[in-house]
């Protein structure tokens, strides 16, 4: 079997007794609470930081209230089931329903889907707030460091990958041949185009306006945007050119 430095902390907090009083229980809760707020925090806080729906008081809740429950399975049920508790039964429940909470956060947004981090956020706190809830101190540390790290560096990784691989919504009158010009424009760029899709957004008889929304994937080394969306604009005389998870320089 075993045997980690969180155990022995548990073991030595469990047995510690004051008169008689499990006064050792008590701090150990206490540590786990509190971990799981600072932990759960610094996830939120990120989250906030980047403006998204679910912030901290979102990630709070839920990693503090996985703890609780953790807890609540650990301590709550010894005179009702003895040493026949499942502890590990909660903690189950716990991540079936936060999974539901984390799938409100994905939202569709015309050929692209949103929150899908925030989703992973979510469910990572409860991860995060169920090893602090089972004293599992020093897995909940490193994993919020890991988590941390991925939010904060990996971003700069996906902005560039983004960036050779835009998704546009582009507004255009009806009048001209917008889906031909789209693609010679792509051709002269040498790249692709996936995912085209158009809707009339405006149609009072005399004027029509068109919304396309597709991605462009450009070959390798010929990451040029700025270029790209002048030539679309001048070729289609688009009314606007939206990015939707590119950052233009």
């Amino acid at each position: 079997m075993i045997t980690t430095l969180d155990q022995k902390l548990v073991e030595y907090l469990n047995n510690w007794q004051i008169d008689g009083w499990p006064i050792g229980n008590f701090i150990l809760v206490t540590i786990a609470i509190l971990l799981s707020v600072l932990l759960c925090g610094a996830v939120g806080i990120e989250r906030e930081w980047k403006g998204r729906s679910a912030g901290l008081r979102t990630h709070l809740l839920v990693g503090v209230g996985s703890c609780v429950l953790m807890i609540i399975s650990i301590y709550g049920f010894p005179a009702i089931f003895g040493d026949h508790r499942d502890v590990a039964r909660l903690a189950a429940q716990i991540i079936t329903g936060v999974g539901f909470l984390g799938a409100g956060a994905i939202l569709h947004h015309n050929s692209g889907i949103r929150g899908l981090t925030t989703a992973g956020t979510i469910w990572i706190v409860m991860a995060i707030g169920i090893a602090c809830g089972s004293f599992n101190f020093i897995i909940a540390v490193v994993a919020t460091i890991v988590i941390l790290f991925v939010l904060i560096a990996f971003k700069k990784i996906e902005n560039k990958i983004n960036n050779r691989n835009p998704v546009i919504i582009l507004t255009a009158p009806g009048d001209k041949p917008v889906l031909t010009k789209i693609l010679a424009v792509a051709k002269e760029f040498d790249a692709s185009v996936h995912g085209l899709s158009t809707d009339i957004i405006s149609d009072d008889g005399k004027t029509r306006v068109l919304e396309c929304t597709f991605q462009v994937v450009f070959a390798s080394g010929n990451g040029l945007v700025e270029e790209f969306i002048s030539r679309l604009e001048s070729e289609t005389g688009a009314m606007s050119v939206q990015l939707l998870n590119s950052h233009r320089k």
